[in-house]
């Protein structure tokens, strides 16, 4: 295999060296019950870090397995005819097959290589939008988007004349699937939602969704980014149709993630980019490409962000899904509680919202309110958190959000609830 010729995809082989386990404290539970991992992680120590749902921090298990892929273990994949490169591509394609099989894909060769869920998105807009709609049709969003689930159908429909239609939210904050059913038409040829709100961590009912997509011959893309890290993922039981997730969400590296398509949608979906490794054969004449997912990732791909999303997977699922979307419950229930013990503390989104917690101090702008938080050791996000159209909705220009991983604690909501105190007295 050598030049631009096309990658061979073998048979996965297990164990190359992607992860491991040894002394992780996965069967080491606090008194209470939560699980006691903060030791696996070296970026955190005593520093109360509430800013997960911006991108997770590391634990050694990725760490030493991207190291590895930079040392002893690194060659390129595809083309090379010696061991390692062989090797490499092996395992290369083992994580493939692992995504696959940590979103429920029915095959790996349904997963596409990108480098996170904004280019996954990208990707879907412009490859099946862009070609398969026309003037007059319409794409279905919701008002608590994130801008990378909006700009990009806005690009798509203005180059193809389509239009695009926004569900509103229910009052505690959750995709309003009622009137979504209500207001969606034949017309409607692609919906695009949030499985977990990076906001509001309002969870969507899928499969619902769905359905009502469905019912009227739209297909519908769900952005899983905050759903991958804390919710078990099927995306056959879940009958959409794309997903996408970036790994840095799920305790890998920056610059990777997956987009999930229907085998028949992806083959009728022409390249994204054009390049090395996606072809079939290259004339001056004509270039046919080669079948997905292989067609759309052209370039040598992001071979040690591969290894370390493999190393993520094997780390979260040696917890178990179940346990971390519990154990972050748990953390967002107490602060909840405590927050809106506090007067002046406007917490927004639902009681069951999944590991993230937005709220204002009255009078307070949130990037006081996290920058004096960050005198307190305790790390926030404050902003719009890229979606403005929510804010305008919420009638805020920003709030302050904090959001949970598996390395959080107890003492990270104590230290968050004290540095607000602080904020209302010196603003009080």
């Amino acid at each position: 295999m050598t030049g631009e010729s096309n990658p061979v995809r073998p048979e996965p082989v297990e164990g190359l060296h992607f992860s491991s386990k040894e002394g992780q404290g996965f069967d080491k539970p606090s008194p209470n019950g939560l699980l006691s991992l903060r030791h696996d992680f070296p970026g955190v120590g005593d520093w109360h870090y509430l800013d997960s749902a911006a991108t997770a921090q590391k634990p050694n298990a990725v760490i030493d397995a991207i190291a590895r892929a930079y040392g002893p273990d690194y060659a390129t994949v595809h083309r090379g005819v010696y061991e390692r490169s062989a090797n490499m591509t092996l395992a290369y394609e083992a994580a493939r097959r692992k995504v696959a099989q940590f979103i429920g894909a029915a095959s790996d060769s349904e997963i596409v290589y990108v480098r996170g869920a904004t280019e996954g998105i990208n990707l879907v807009a412009q490859c099946w939008a862009g070609t398969q709609l026309k003037g007059g049709d319409r794409i279905l969003l919701s008002m608590l988007e994130h801008h990378s689930n909006i700009v990009p159908w806005q690009i798509a429909a203005e180059k193809v004349g389509a239009r695009i239609d926004v569900v509103p939210l229910t009052a505690d904050g959750k995709i309003d699937l009622d009137a979504m059913a209500a207001m969606i038409t034949p017309a409607h040829k692609m919906v695009a939602l949030a499985h977990v709100s990076n906001v509001l961590g309002s969870v969507l009912d899928v499969r619902r969704a769905a359905d009502i997509a469905h019912s009227v011959g739209a297909k519908i893309l769900i952005d899983g980014c905050q759903a991958v890290p804390r919710l078990a993922v099927d995306v056959q039981a879940l009958d959409c149709d794309f997903y996408v997730f970036s790994a840095h969400k799920l305790y890998g590296p920056t610059g990777i993630g997956a987009l999930w398509g229907r085998t028949e949608l992806l083959d009728a979906m022409p390249p994204y980019q054009g390049g090395g490794s996606m072809i079939d054969k290259v004339t001056f004449e004509k270039t046919t490409y080669a079948p997905p997912p292989t067609r759309f990732e052209a370039g040598t791909p992001h071979i040690t962000g591969v290894v370390g999303l493999s190393a993520a997977i094997d780390y979260v699922q040696a917890i178990g899904l179940d346990a971390i979307h519990a154990h972050e419950c748990a953390l967002v229930g107490k602060a909840r509680a405590a927050l809106e013990g506090l007067n002046s503390v406007r917490v927004f989104g639902p009681e069951d919202s999944a590991g993230i917690l937005s709220f204002e101090v009255e009078g307070v702008h949130p990037h006081d309110v996290g920058t004096i938080l960050d005198e307190t050791g305790v790390a926030i996000r404050a902003g719009h958190h890229c979606a403005q159209p929510l804010m305008r909705h919420l009638g805020v220009e920003a709030t302050a959000r904090a959001s949970f991983g598996i390395y959080s604690d107890e003492s990270d909501v104590d230290a968050l609830v004290k540095g607000i105190e602080r904020v209302r007295k010196i603003f009080g």
